[in-house]
């Protein structure tokens, strides 16, 4: 009886560190659901055969692939054929490059061998919102006119209701996602994510409208955790923000990939550590950069 005693101890004592080996990674099952890899138009820092690697390395899930200007749904296909044990996704921005708001787009997308295609972003670098924009005439896509989503919406909300796709707002401004949320919710959509909402200028009330209306807000680390002086206090704000509206309504991600700035995982890991320095619990980062993703893209919640 003692020898056995002794040995269902000695288990115990060996799971419990195993647990604590993996409580000290972070980025341990963690999903960045928005990172720009090469090739690209601009010159990235990482590749994504080099990122899946990386990003396997260093425990994570997932990775989600964005890019500004075509598909990425082939390009998540191969990694994943190059770097099993990790997953890939990939993803359409609806910018002028692949048509604007294009239905046809999305569905082969979602058509693409692997089924890797998994996200629609509405325009970004091509939004009628010009946030990061120089003022000027400059040619966009609009989302909403005259108070409602513009008719092709229609046919791209079913197309992402009938494959179970997530569809995220991009660069459209906070009033502009209020009316497009509910409008996508009617036509079948599940998931909905609006795209690093404060930084497009959403204020508190807005967002927890978003939430009550089954949104999920996305916070980036980038550029909001680089050292800036415009910065100061941003992670605060945003830890604030998920502590009052609740967590189960959040993700956050990298947005990284950019020459110069850092690769994902290291942004993603000084991410987590400055909203927990801010009072968010281990819970609370458990649902925002592990649960949350997991339910967004369909994966199984018990790995």
């Amino acid at each position: 009886m003692l020898k056995r005693a002794g040995l269902v101890f000695a288990g115990l004592l060996l799971a419990n560190v195993v647990w604590a080996q993996a409580d000290t990674n972070p980025l341990s099952g963690v999903i960045d659901f928005h990172c720009h890899t090469g090739p690209d138009v601009t010159t990235r820092a990482i590749s994504d055969l080099d990122f899946a690697r990386l990003a396997k390395k260093e425990g994570m899930r997932g990775i989600v692939l964005k890019n500004h200007y075509f598909m990425t749904a082939d390009r998540a296909q191969v990694a994943m054929q190059e770097v099993p044990g990790i997953e890939v996704f990939g993803g359409i921005v609806l910018n002028r490059s692949v048509g604007g708001i294009n239905a046809e787009a999305v569905r082969r997308m979602a058509q693409f061998e692997g089924h890797r295609g998994k996200v629609v972003w509405l325009p970004t670098v091509d939004s009628e919102n010009g946030f990061e924009h120089t003022p000027g005439p400059r040619q966009f896509v609009s989302v909403v006119k005259d108070g409602k989503p513009v008719a092709e919406m229609a046919e791209v909300f079913q197309v992402i209701a009938q494959n179970n796709l997530v569809f995220e707002t991009g660069h459209s401004t906070p009033a502009e996602s209020l009316i497009l949320i509910p409008v996508a919710k009617a036509a079948g959509v599940k998931n909905i994510v609006v795209t690093h909402a404060m930084l497009l200028g959403a204020t508190l009330d807005q967002m927890k409208q978003m939430a009550a209306m089954g949104a999920v807000i996305e916070f980036c680390f980038q550029p909001a955790g680089l050292p800036n002086a415009k910065n100061k206090g941003a992670m605060a704000s945003y830890a604030n923000v998920i502590k009052t509206i609740g967590a189960e309504h959040f993700i956050i991600d990298s947005d990284l990939g950019q020459k110069n700035n850092p690769l994902p995982p290291d942004g993603l890991r000084t991410f987590i550590a400055a909203l927990k320095a801010n009072g968010l619990s281990e819970q609370d980062i458990e649902l925002i950069a592990r649960k949350n993703p997991v339910k967004l893209l369909g994966l199984d919640a018990e790995k």
